[in-house]
């Protein structure tokens, strides 16, 4: 239930997505189907359509394997974090190890990020995670992804939450 009192407060949350958004890394996905490996990269992976008998490996994110900053992106998040205000920084990756992430983002100088590994690349469990923050009271929201099937899902709650204000977008940096 939202509480009129976290509607009159604005309580800010800003969400990254790390591979291909903030990253471009070596890690890769393997699909294993009859016997045979396919390999994807993280953005070939985001727009696979699943077959039948389709096995996943997803073992390279484990960790975070020759990190390459996404620098427009990285800017972006920069400028977040130096900002002054409140507001909640966090990562929201589908990997199922948070621990590389945040060792990544405290290498390169950030300390307190929030880093949450979902452990499934279902777009429907970004949303879902965006959900419980809004349920918490966060009630201005930006969410970068550069998966389009994860910004609509993220979207979607725009419907059921309409006094909530949302930014969802896909970002590239091609």
């Amino acid at each position: 239930m939202i509480k009129l009192k976290d509607l009159l407060l604005e309580k800010k949350l800003r969400v990254f997505d790390f591979d291909d958004t903030l990253v471009k890394s070596n890690s890769k996905v393997y699909v294993i189907n009859k016997g045979k490996r396919k390999t994807l990269t993280p953005g070939e992976f985001a727009v696979y359509k699943q077959k039948s008998g389709d096995e996943f490996d997803f073992s390279d994110f484990d960790k975070v394997i020759e990190p390459k900053q996404i620098k427009a992106m990285f800017n972006v998040f920069k400028n977040i974090y130096n900002a002054s205000g409140s507001r909640r920084l966090t990562i929201l990756t589908a990997r199922a190890a948070y621990k590389p992430v945040r060792k990544f983002l405290k290498d390169v100088g950030f300390n307190d990020v929030y880093v949450i590994a979902l452990g499934d690349a279902n777009p429907q469990k970004k949303a879902d995670w965006i959900e419980s923050q809004i349920k918490k009271g966060y009630n201005d929201i930006l969410f970068l992804d550069d998966s389009a099937k994860n910004v609509r899902a993220v979207k979607g709650l725009k419907k059921k939450y309409p006094a909530i204000k949302m930014d969802a977008r896909v970002v590239s940096y091609e």
